[in-house]
């Protein structure tokens, strides 16, 4: 009995035990561990930039398990992945924040020691430029020997850290990419990584590698070296890179340069090489049977190759991928080689310059499943018989290629179901232009299809609707098909995205296309001939988020549920006829992102709003009200737009001054006001930290530029033309430095061109005509490099096909030309400008190149300083309708680039330079109206295009081209010469003169006096003018008095 007692005492006793542990073991592991959450409380203040980790907060207790970037083991709660990417890089709302403005930062690793179970680091973009002195990651190598992923990534890092990286031997995963790392051999710091399996040291400075450092990699499997300056992968000393496991190598965007392509030897496992955007060209050496055997992709993309290398890639015989975008192929596609290629499923030829029929060995690949050969100048059947027996061909891209029509009746029905089929511009022939390939009626899983700019005419094609139940993505523009757009009853539920823009289409846009398309994302009804009112039910479509009804002839009022009820994120209905008033639409635009309502008939005033019954759509980014006929004053209203980055008012009737609440508008990136009739001064707390663009011109502002601008280091286009601004240029310009144009033409500025101008590295279009500048040109203009620009264009991201990518289309989707893809914004920067003797807009890659400087119509003086010849990117320079002297500075012929040269209506002397013909591109010349003289330059190159008009006003210039022989043409000294010669004659000529004059003075004061006698009312009117004479004369010159008289006499 008392053994059963004890039995039982002890079994309740270990349960009690049981009990007790698992009670202390949740309660241990329900939150992280209290010195990890207060490491963690450490770090915060180097890596919370912008306020990014305030889920990370001082309260004991607290889970940092369920922090933001952290994650810990389920069982331990112990730290195993901390995730600190771009902490300093993007701030709390998105905006980019440029790292090279943030001070670099040294790392103290000895922060990370208590995370002992720590697997993963995240620091990329962080600004880290080192470690702390004796605190490398090589502390980290005894306690935290579980870390295996490390990201370093979009730093500042350079070689001296490689030693302290090379002691954490647990590492797998390694990126240092974007970094620092320069020269040659560092790569040895490495050698102690042998479980290392990713290495990224791709946009780096490196010039050549140690293989000898990277051969002790033994396990490595991914190695990147692109984007950098390395010439070569074997060493001076003959060492080979040799990597028996690795898999994937990266080498695009380096510097090789071989006339014959030959493979990295000693890489046996090799089974992925990417060479392109290199310098390679001619053939291919494959004499390296060890890498051809397992080799299964080759990217050679941006070469220059001969076409005979696909002759030598059939001994590649597990190749599945060829890409040779953009390789300089020329020429007729050879019969052999890369037709053996079996198992070959992606091929990629396309942006060359390929011609002819497809060879009849084509029909071996029947592994291909994405085949690309658009941009090129091949002729494909209409039957597209070359592809019917590739069975497995999913996707396949031909646009701009030409189709034809075969010379025999081909009926075969092709093997093949695609996916993905693109055909753009292929069909030319108005032969053709009213068929479609044969081979689409017998299509039935198509899910992406782009007929575009094909000239098709007919109806619209709804039977590709109907036949492909699958269908996603249709884009059918720019062709002609006309009518009214007719849609089948039938429900159409994956289609998410129908572009029918460019066409002839009209009528009204069919109501059932909401029934018919319910899950419709996207709709491109742009530039046809639609009419009547925008349809309601488009407003009760779920998952539309685009919806372009450009250019079309609709009218009445915009419906407010289409903004209200809707998903809309950008809406375009510019260049209609719509009408009434807009700032409803505005103000109910809840979740749109984009709103463009330019070009339409809206009206009235915006001022009428109540602001406290309101709250303006935070949603709003973007805005374009341009070109309506809206008026009163500016809304005040709009300052409480704070996630504005865009906004367009141009060609309306606002009058009134900048209203002070635009001040609050700390988002802003473009402001055009443009062609209104505000006036005021422009306020001088106008200064949004992210401001680029700016647009005032056409309007009655007045007053000096005071602070408004003042220190604005993000500001790259400052557009003022046309007001009644005066004053000087401030010398604080030069805080502006992104400044790229400057435009200030047409206002009433004085003083002298400021040197402060030329600390603007940045400026590559200036504009300060029609002022009144005076003073010389400073020299040090000379020195601005006029870079080329890409800022002064608005960025802009860009929508892509809306199809789910999977392994069969994500090659062909990557592939797609820009045409397929839709812009985020339609806004676009365009600057004015004056040269070539006209009026020219600049707007996109264009306004990236343009450059020039325009001074004309100005008092300057002085000469034109020849340090003006170092501008050799410059297109235009006018110096015109000035006041300056001197000779034409023969330092302008380094103007290699310059296309249009004004040096008129000046008081320019000497001869032109003959090293002016040197300017090839030169296109409008003039030196009119100076006085110059001497032989114009040789009619030869650009100067044998142009004119008489370009030299006209300079009297003692002589050439053909002015019908004026330069042997026969009377100088001043010439003149002087003869008067000499004329000796005693001379003499004679003098005192007949003398005599003469005498005796008609003598004469004519006779006359007056017997006039005067004769006549008592003259008399009287000459003693009164000669009294007036003298009483004016106190006061005045004898020209004024004149004038006065005149004028009173007549008046």
């Amino acid at each position: 009995m008392m053994m059963m007692e004890w039995k039982w005492l002890r079994l309740i006793r270990m349960a009690v035990m049981l009990l007790v542990l698992e009670g202390c073991r949740w309660c241990t592991t329900d939150a992280c561990l209290e010195h990890e959450r207060i490491a963690l409380l450490h770090l915060k203040p180097f890596f919370n930039y912008q306020n990014q980790l305030q889920s990370w907060v001082e309260v004991k207790g607290s889970d940092c398990c369920k922090w933001e970037r952290v994650e810990c083991n389920t069982t331990t709660r112990r730290l195993i992945q901390l995730s600190l990417n771009s902490t300093r890089w993007f701030d709390s709302m998105g905006y980019k924040t440029d790292n090279r403005n943030l001070n670099a930062w040294y790392l103290n690793t000895s922060m990370f020691l208590p995370f002992e179970e720590l697997k993963s680091l995240y620091l990329r973009g962080n600004a880290i430029s080192g470690n702390l002195e004796n605190e490398g990651f090589g502390k980290l190598s005894s306690t935290l020997s579980n870390l295996e992923i490390l990201d370093l990534s979009f730093n500042y890092l350079n070689d001296s850290i490689l030693l302290s990286l090379s002691e954490l031997s647990s590492l797998r995963y390694l990126d240092l990419s974007i970094n620092k790392f320069e020269g040659s051999g560092h790569q040895r710091g490495l050698n102690n990584l042998s479980n290392l399996k990713y290495l990224d040291l791709s946009w780096n400075r490196i010039e050549s590698i140690s293989n000898k450092g990277l051969n002790n990699l033994t396990n490595l499997k991914y190695l990147d070296l692109s984007w950098n300056d390395i010439e070569s992968i074997s060493n001076k000393d003959g060492t080979q890179l040799r990597l028996t496991n690795l898999e994937e190598l990266y080498l695009s965007g380096n510097l090789f340069r071989n006339n014959t392509i030959s493979f990295p030897q000693g890489l046996s496992s090799l089974k992925s090489l990417t060479l392109f955007n290199n310098r390679l060209q001619g053939s291919l050496d494959t004499k390296d049977s060890n890498v051809s055997s397992s080799l299964e992709e080759i990217y050679l993309d941006y070469s220059t190759l001969n076409t005979n290398i696909l002759q030598s890639i059939g001994v590649f015989a597990s190749l599945k991928t060829l890409s040779l975008y953009h390789c300089g192929l020329i020429g007729p596609l050879p019969n052999q080689g890369w037709c053996d290629l079996k198992n070959l499923e992606v091929l990629d030829v396309s942006n060359n310059a390929l011609e002819g029929m497809l060879p009849r060995c084509f029909s071996n690949l029947t592994s291909l499943r994405v085949l690309d050969v658009s941009r090129n100048h091949f002729q494909i059947p209409l039957s597209f018989a070359p592809f019917a027996n590739l069975s497995n061909l999913k996707a396949l891209s031909i646009n701009e290629n030409k189709m034809v029509m075969e010379s025999s009746f081909y009926t075969s029905i092709p093997k093949f179901q695609l996916e993905v089929i693109r055909l753009p511009k292929c069909i030319a022939s108005q032969q053709l232009n009213r068929k479609f390939p044969t081979f689409l009626y017998y299509q039935y899983d198509l899910r992406y299809v782009d007929l575009s700019h094909n000239n098709l005419s007919g109806t619209v094609p709804t039977w590709l609707l109907e036949n492909n139940t699958k269908l996603e993505d249709l884009i059918l523009k720019g062709n002609s098909f006309t009518g009214p757009l007719s849609l089948s009853s039938a429900l159409i539920s994956d289609v998410s995205s129908i572009d029918i823009s460019e066409n002839k289409l009209q009528g009204q846009i069919p109501t059932g296309i909401c029934s018919t398309f319910p899950h419709l994302s996207r709709l491109f009804l742009s530039k046809n001939a639609f009419e009547d009112n925008i349809p309601l039910c488009l407003s009760g479509m779920k998952d539309l988020s685009f919806l372009d009804l450009l250019d079309n002839h609709l009218y009445g009022k915009v419906p407010e549920e289409l903004i209200t009820k809707g998903s809309l994120t950008i809406l375009r209905l510019s260049n209609n006829n719509l009408s009434g008033n807009v700032v409803p639409v505005i103000l109910s635009a809840n979740g749109v992102q984009h709103l463009y309502l330019d070009g339409n008939n809206f009206s009235g005033e915006m001022t009428n709003v109540d602001v406290s019954t309101f709250e303006f759509p935070n949603s709003l980014s973007e805005i374009d009200l341009s070109n309506n006929k809206l008026h009163g004053k500016l809304p005040r209203w709009i300052g409480n737009a704070s996630f504005l980055q865009r906004l367009a008012m141009s060609n309306n009737g606002f009058e009134g001054s900048i209203p002070m609440e635009f001040c609050k508008l700390n988002r802003l990136e473009f402001l055009d006001l443009s062609q209104n009739n505000l006036s005021g001064s422009i306020p001088s707390c106008f200064n949004p930290p992210y401001i680029e663009h700016v647009h005032l011109h056409g309007n009655r502002l007045r007053g000096p530029l005071s602070l408004a601008f003042y220190n604005s280091s993000s500001i790259v286009t400052l557009d003022l033309r046309g007001n009644n601004l005066t004053g000087s240029i401030p010398k604080w310009i030069y805080t502006l430095s992104s400044l790229s144009v400057l435009l200030l033409k047409d206002n009433h500025f004085h003083g002298k061109v400021p040197i402060e101008l030329c600390k603007l590295h940045s400026l590559s279009i200036i504009d300060l005509s029609q002022n009144m500048f005076s003073g010389p040109i400073p020299s040090c203009l000379g020195n601005l490099s006029l870079p080329m620009q890409t800022k002064k264009i608005l960025e802009t991201w860009f929508y892509g096909p809306s199809i789910e990518e999977d392994e069969t289309t994500r090659s062909m989707i990557l592939n797609l030309g820009m045409d397929s893809y839709y812009p985020s914004s339609y806004l676009e920067e365009v600057i004015e400008f004056t040269t070539k003797s006209g009026f020219y807009s600049y707007k996109g890659d264009i306004l990236s190149y343009m450059t020039g400087i325009d001074l004309s119509c100005n008092n300057l003086t002085g000469h034109i300083p020849p340090e003006l010849g170092n501008l050799s990117e410059i297109h235009s320079l006018n110096l015109s309708h000035n006041k300056l002297t001197g000779v034409i500075p023969s330092s302008l012929s380094k103007l290699h680039q310059i296309e249009s040269l004004d040096l008129s209506y000046n008081n320019l002397s000497g001869e032109i330079p003959n090293q002016l013909v040197e300017l090839n591109s030169l296109e409008v010349f003039s030196v009119a109206f100076n006085n110059l003289s001497g032989s114009i330059p040789e009619p030869k190159a650009q100067f044998e295009t142009f004119i008489e008009n370009s030299y006209e006003g300079n009297p003692f210039l002589c050439g053909p081209i002015l019908h004026k022989s330069c042997s026969k043409t009377d100088s001043p000294s010439t003149i002087s010469t003869v008067s000499e010669d004329k000796g005693e004659d001379g003499l004679i000529d003098s005192y007949d003169f003398c005599v003469s004059f005498l005796v008609s003075y003598v004469v004519v004061l006779l006359t007056i006096f017997v006039v005067l006698y004769i006549n008592p009312y003259w008399r009287r009117a000459w003693f009164s003018l000669v009294g007036k004479c003298i009483t004016t004369c106190r006061y005045s010159n004898v020209g004024n008095f004149l004038t006065y008289h005149i004028f009173k006499r007549y008046v």
